[in-house]
């Protein structure tokens, strides 16, 4: 019987064993999708408690502990942060089966050198030893960072962020790790959103460009792009439920941005219009900057009424979508490689029944030097499992060329999230080493050992390069 987390926690054989321990367990982290807050990172905030370094804003964890049955006022309301983490401690027991468990104590054994399981038994003994902890300087959010061995971390940023944080980052000497914004421009694409006419107000402002028309919108968007591009920008970053496209002209387009701007009520085909419009543009912007454009589709949002109007977006009330997405993304991306204007692209679906698409979908389009144009990501969010991370690296073999796979990412507002790319590596040594020990793949360990290096690290670097 193993121990739990153990050295060889994951690792179910010799093969993997030894390319973990040769490879994978010493490699810097890319961290190329998260939701890091660049503030935080430049101040180096002090957290007072675990439940303001773990708790805030997971809403992994609040989905569990609402299925835990745990009150609201205990997750997202006004009690006591201690209060909070005892109703997380009550939850993580039941958790056995779901990645929390494992992360939950991974964080603790990494950068608290806690071994003991979270339990109501423990919670007040590790609360305090945590906190106690927290007080120090090496549990500051640069100390997390640099324990953790993280090279680049791309946060997620909405383009009317003025980005100052990321600057004083850039020229701030003392520090190694590359912090680099992502640009986000739901606020752009979702035209229907009761938020629209704010958010144009927003971008007028940061752009010094009045946004009355299409064409105006296209400018402060191209002058958002320039500043980004600027402060160090790499890639971009969609959520989309659907993936739906149209060919759509900027007249067109011009006449439903004119109707919205008027608070006239827009059709599902016009809303379709302006986003395969607007998208396409975008694209070719990000093709000239050499960006990075990812795609993250198939999140049905906000699905509870009551929540959403009680807590707002982000709460933890997504699931799975079930809308086809096929026919309308290889439109997408052939109306742009038609225009030379293909970005490297990531392509991540949270529908596993779509993981064929997307791993075939890779295939349609190219460029002569860049292995892998066209990514099909890590498996995203209710994913992000053993299983899901494992379905998603056999598909990719079975379809594609695994050995030029980006890797993992963690997609978290936590500082203490950077040990999932420890448990990816893990998953991944292990199912190469299944391969080897059945004979499926050579006991080549120069060979076996550079495709664990790529994809732990090295092709992401390589691929989020601007080149």
């Amino acid at each position: 019987m193993k121990e739990f987390l153990g050295d060889d926690f994951l690792l179910s054989n010799k093969t993997a064993q030894q390319l973990y321990t040769n490879i994978a367990k010493t490699l810097p982290i890319h961290d190329f999708h998260c939701h890091l807050d660049p503030q935080e990172i430049w101040e180096n905030k002090s957290f007072e408690n675990m439940t303001q370094v773990w708790l805030a804003g997971d809403h992994y964890k609040w989905r569990a502990m609402r299925l835990n049955g745990v009150k609201e006022e205990l997750i997202t309301g006004d009690s006591e942060d201690w209060e909070k983490f005892k109703a997380w401690a009550e939850t993580v027991p039941n958790l056995i089966g779901n990645p929390l468990y494992h992360w939950t104590h991974m964080e603790l054994k990494t950068f608290f050198n806690i071994e003991k399981r979270l339990s109501p038994e423990t919670a007040r003994e590790i609360w305090e030893e945590c906190n106690d902890k927290l007080q120090q300087p090496e549990f500051k959010p640069r100390k997390f960072i640099e324990r953790s061995n993280v090279q680049f971390i791309g946060t997620t940023d909405d383009p009317t962020s003025m980005l100052e944080y990321h600057s004083l980052l850039k020229g701030d000497e003392t520090f190694t790790a590359e912090i680099a914004p992502t640009f986000r421009p739901d606020g752009a694409l979702f035209l229907e959103k009761p938020t629209f006419h704010d958010w144009l107000k927003k971008l007028e402002n940061v752009s010094d460009q009045a946004v009355t028309s299409i064409s105006d919108l296209l400018v402060a968007m191209r002058q958002r792009v320039d500043y980004f591009n600027e402060v160090g920008c790499r890639a971009s970053d969609h959520g989309l439920t659907q993936m739906v496209f149209k060919n759509v002209t900027q007249d067109e387009a011009g006449q439903i941005f004119n109707k919205r701007y008027q608070n006239e009520t827009l059709t599902s085909d016009e809303i379709i219009s302006y986003q395969s419009f607007l998208l396409f543009e975008l694209g070719k912007m990000y093709a000239e900057k050499k960006w990075v454009m990812q795609m993250h589709i198939g999140a049905t949002r906000n699905n509870n009424t009551k929540m959403f109007n009680l807590l707002g977006a982000d709460a933890g009330f997504d699931s799975i979508g079930d809308a086809s997405i096929a026919e309308g993304l290889a439109q997408f991306l052939d109306a742009l490689d038609q225009k030379n204007a293909l970005p490297k692209t990531v392509l991540y679906n949270l529908n596993p029944r779509d993981n064929y698409v997307l791993a075939t979908m890779t295939g349609n389009f190219y460029e002569a030097g860049i292995p892998a144009k066209v990514q099909f990501g890590s498996a995203w969010w209710f994913n992000d499992h053993i299983d899901g991370m494992v379905k998603q690296l056999k598909d990719l073999g079975n379809l594609g060329l695994l050995s030029h796979f980006i890797g993992m990412l963690t997609d978290s507002r936590s500082l203490l999230s950077f040990v999932r790319h420890d448990y990816f590596r893990r998953i991944l040594c292990n199912l190469v080493g299944e391969w080897v020990e059945d004979g499926k793949a050579p006991n080549d360990q120069v060979l076996l050992e550079k495709m664990i290096r790529n994809i732990g690290y090295d092709n992401a670097e390589r691929f989020f390069k601007n080149r």
